[in-house]
Order: C-alpha cells, then sequence, then structure tokens
C-alpha cells in the first residue's frame, strides 16, 4: 500500500455514512494498534473506550457542539487517562517486564525506584498533564492506522470532557476523557472529501542539516 497515498486520502470526516459498520476485523486492527502505542517509558497510563452502540452516543451529541459525527460513525473512541498515576502503577508496570523479559530484580530496581520518584515529585495536574501528552500520541497513531486501512475519522477536542465522564461513568473508573474519534466511512455526498489538502510547501516546514 502506497502510504503517503492514504496519507493524501485521509481527512477530518465531517459526514459519515450512518448504515456502513466497520467489521470486527477492522475493529481489531484499531484496538490492537492503540495498545501498541508508544508511550513515555512504556507506562501506558492511558485507556481507550469503543463505543458502538448509538443509544449510549446520542446524548453525546449534545456535548459535542452537536457535532454529528459522534452518532453516526460506526465507531466512537474516547481516549482517555488515569486520573492520578501512583506508585502500584508503576510497580505492576516492572512486575510486567520481569514476567514477560525474565529480567533480573537487579536491573529493574533502579529504574523503576528512579520511575517512582519522577511521579512522586510531580502534582497531580503535572501527572494528568503527563498523561495527556500520551493521549495524543495516540490520537496520531489511530488516525495513521486509519488512514492504513481505509477507515475515515476525524480528532476531536470539540466535547465537554467532565459532562462524558459523568454520563459514561469514567470518573467510577478512576479516568478522565481528553479526546474523541469517531471512525467508520464516509458519506458519498460530504463535499470534504474532495477538497485539496491544503499544506505549506514541505520546503518550509522541514529542516535538513
Amino acid at each position: 500500500m502506497d502510504t503517503i497515498k492514504q496519507l493524501k486520502w485521509r481527512y477530518a470526516t465531517k459526514k459519515f455514512d450512518a448504515t456502513k459498520k466497520l467489521s470486527n476485523a477492522k475493529l481489531n486492527i484499531i484496538t490492537e494498534a492503540f495498545n501498541l502505542t508508544a508511550t513515555s517509558f512504556g507506562l501506558q497510563t492511558i485507556k481507550l473506550v469503543v463505543i458502538e452502540d448509538k443509544k449510549v452516543r446520542e446524548p453525546l451529541v449534545a456535548l459535542s457542539y452537536n457535532q454529528k459525527q459522534v452518532l453516526n460513525a460506526s465507531h466512537l473512541l474516547v481516549i482517555c487517562i488515569q486520573k492520578d498515576i501512583e506508585d502500584n502503577d508503576v510497580k505492576t508496570y516492572y512486575n510486567n517486564i520481569k514476567h514477560i523479559r525474565n529480567t533480573p530484580e537487579s536491573i529493574l530496581k533502579p529504574y523503576r525506584e528512579d520511575l517512582i520518584n519522577m511521579m512522586q515529585v510531580k502534582s497531580v495536574q503535572e501527572r494528568q498533564q503527563w498523561s495527556t501528552n500520551q493521549a495524543y500520541i495516540a490520537l496520531g497513531n489511530l488516525m495513521a492506522v486509519c488512514a492504513l486501512e481505509g477507515i475515515d475519522s476525524c480528532p476531536m477536542e470539540g466535547f465537554l470532557p467532565s459532562e462524558y465522564d459523568k454520563i459514561l461513568k469514567l470518573d467510577q473508573k478512576g479516568l478522565k476523557s481528553v479526546l474523541l474519534l469517531p471512525i467508520g466511512y464516509r458519506d458519498e455526498d460530504d463535499m470534504f472529501s474532495t477538497l485539496k489538502k491544503v499544506r505549506k510547501p514541505i520546503s518550509e516546514t522541514i529542516i535538513n542539516m
């Protein structure tokens, strides 16, 4: 597949075909891609909520400034962060390394302690911002994977996170919503799908040294 061709094909879809659904195989690729997203230290303090049920999505439209993509897309992806990062999150991560890679404790201990200390000196707000940075990495990764798989998407910051958290009961799970990504297939009469991309010349955005 021509990667650049697919990235040019991609656009922020304004109108989805509500009759078209992603196959389970395609959805599995998306969720696997999210789980494989690079995160700082590999700590994965982000989660993905996948919403297919339109009854769940209907009240979310008003909380998304009436952006219909939230309802008409095949699925709505809600990228969330943990409300906080605790010592046990770091310990669990290094236990996974020990189990999967069989890495000796003598090697893991100093790295684990350094990461715990690094998180402890940050405020809750700083830890949340750190996690939010990871969420944006995940968003970019998902958009690229969608393009390569011929899936349309629309990255969205325009919604009321605190209200989403209440309706989806994310606060009960220790999560905060930060980004949305409706995914599916474009409607044939979406005028934006045929517009040429507007970008600066590559000579103005790339610096070679």
